[in-house]
């Protein structure tokens, strides 16, 4: 879930690159009516923190509540300290910062994928940028 189209179209291409199947919201109601009406199964939700017309952290809790087997990795543009203290971000939630790399990107999801012990709303592990 990325509001900004462009950004959004490279995620896309860079996940659909290394095979992942996406699913693209452009906001918090298309993202709503992906998980409310799919019958695929989901496994992870990656989602902008800071969006016009929601709060990711709120709107990923509301998702999960649909999907409990969902896993959420945040992201942002504004450092991990900043979405922390005012994104509404809870430290040891999974986070990447804007940009990012394909690799890192898919290795942040890989890890957060093969980890049965993450939570999906709650992970005991936070990427800080060095």
């Amino acid at each position: 879930m990325e509001d900004e189209p462009s950004v959004r179209e490279v995620i896309r291409n860079m996940l659909s690159d290394v095979g992942y199947t996406v699913l693209e919201a452009g906001g918090a109601e298309d993202a709503r009516k992906i998980v409310r009406v799919g019958e695929a199964p989901i496994s992870l939700l990656l989602t902008d923190v800071v969006m016009p017309d929601a709060n990711g952290r709120l709107l990923a809790d509301e998702l999960v509540s649909l999907r409990p087997a969902m896993k959420v990795l945040y992201m942002s543009g504004y450092t991990d300290d900043t979405v922390i203290r005012h994104g509404g971000l809870q430290p040891g939630l999974v986070f990447i910062q804007k940009p990012f790399s394909r690799d890192a990107l898919t290795k942040k999801i890989r890890e957060l994928l093969d980890d049965p012990g993450a939570f999906p709303t709650r992970d005991v592990r936070h990427s800080r940028k060095r």
